[in-house]
């Protein structure tokens, strides 16, 4: 299965459209305007919430806690000097790939869980989710969704110097 995200541009808020491969609405993902970190709800298509994701504030490093039917994990930023570097609390999937260039995959011990993929040249994020496994849907986009909050940190206190 492959979901596409679209982060809508010019937005005060980050809001994001998910849809399948025959262009069908999946998933929607709405931050919130004035809050302490950043924080996204998704929905289905049906308007309930389906998970939370939000940045751990008071931390050393930049963590973020997607929270999901009972279920939580947490995305990790390692310390690295030259590559940045993520793993996950709570899930046995580990994290390769090329985070500069947004083309990344998580795997577990015997399979593939995702690979990822940044669409270059378009207004607001794009990316292109290739998921084998339907039951992993609604985690892999938490992840990438908490990947781009962590990219966008990034680049606001980039700014901020």
């Amino acid at each position: 299965m492959k979901l596409y995200i679209k982060q809508k541009a010019f937005s005060w808020r980050d809001r994001f459209t998910v849809k399948d491969e025959y262009g069908n609405d999946r998933w929607f993902a709405q931050g919130e305007l004035f809050s302490w970190g950043r924080k996204l709800h998704v929905y289905d298509v049906y308007g309930r919430e389906a998970a939370f994701v939000r940045r751990k504030l008071m931390v050393w490093l930049p963590r973020y806690v997607i929270e999901m039917e009972g279920f939580s994990c947490t995305l990790v930023k390692e310390f690295s000097f030259f590559r940045p570097k993520f793993y996950l609390e709570g899930v046995p999937w580990r994290m390769e790939g090329d985070f500069w260039a947004h083309e990344f995959s998580l795997a577990d011990e015997r399979r593939e869980v995702m690979r990822v993929s940044k669409h270059w040249f378009t207004w607001g994020d794009s990316y292109e989710l290739d998921i084998p496994d339907p039951n992993d849907e609604l985690l892999c986009l938490c992840i990438v969704l908490a990947l781009d909050g962590m990219r966008a940190d990034a680049a606001a206190a980039a700014a901020a110097t």
